[in-house]
């Protein structure tokens, strides 16, 4: 039984109980049972239980969680404290200091942004250690996609933040105008650099004050 405490566990509740959900389920027992998997199970939902629905100011949207020791822990692009700022989160704050100010931070946990309504999402919840999309095609991509299709819902405006081929493959799911979509290059030094100069951040910013829904605070603290 997933328990998120927030409106999530309303609008997920049938979701849970779906076939695909429950054969998700089975795979990932047995993949718990006998491979090393990130994050720990009982992270898996960490974004939906640190912003709720009512909350979420901001998505942003990678492909599937870090496949390094110690990384992944729930949230997309975030690591916790104490753990090696992975090469694509680098270059999220290098992004961020040349579009809105500040400094590269001393750590990679992103929490600060979920307290702020920023949903940090991937497509897939769960990856095999070293093994990048390896629970690609196994139900997740379904589940997000019902998470993305309740968010564009939201009659309060929402910033779309859609980063590599995978997190744009949910960009027509986002229909309402009440919304900002914005798409780039996946962050990952494997993009080239293409990721730099998109100023997500700012634009997401200008957006949201615009919409009366105030700023981010995208410097790391």
């Amino acid at each position: 039984m997933v328990i998120l405490n927030n409106d999530w566990d309303e609008i997920l509740r049938d979701e849970f109980k779906k076939d695909y959900y429950l054969q998700l389920r089975e795979f990932l027992r047995s993949e718990y049972g006998t491979k090393t998997i990130y994050p720990n199970m009982h992270d898996i939902f960490n974004a939906l239980r640190a912003t709720a629905r009512c909350d979420t100011r901001a998505v942003i949207l990678g492909q599937d969680p870090y496949i390094g020791v110690g990384e992944a822990h729930g949230m997309s692009f975030s690591v916790k404290k104490g753990v090696r700022i992975p090469p694509s989160l680098r270059n999220i704050f290098k992004e961020i200091c040349d579009d809105v100010g500040g400094a590269i931070p001393e750590h990679g946990c992103l929490e600060g942004w979920a307290q702020q309504g920023v949903l940090l999402l991937n497509t897939c919840l769960t990856v095999e250690a070293g093994k990048s999309k390896s629970h690609s095609g196994k139900g997740w991509e379904k589940f997000t996609t019902f998470v993305i299709e309740k968010l564009n819902e939201c009659e309060n405006p929402i910033v779309f933040m859609l980063w590599g081929n995978d997190a744009k493959s949910k960009k027509d799911l986002i229909t309402s105008p009440a919304h900002l979509v914005l798409t780039a290059a996946h962050p990952s030094p494997l993009a080239g650099g293409a990721f730099f100069g998109c100023k997500h951040f700012s634009k997401a910013n200008e957006f949201l004050k615009e919409n009366g829904r105030g700023e981010i605070g995208w410097q790391i603290v």
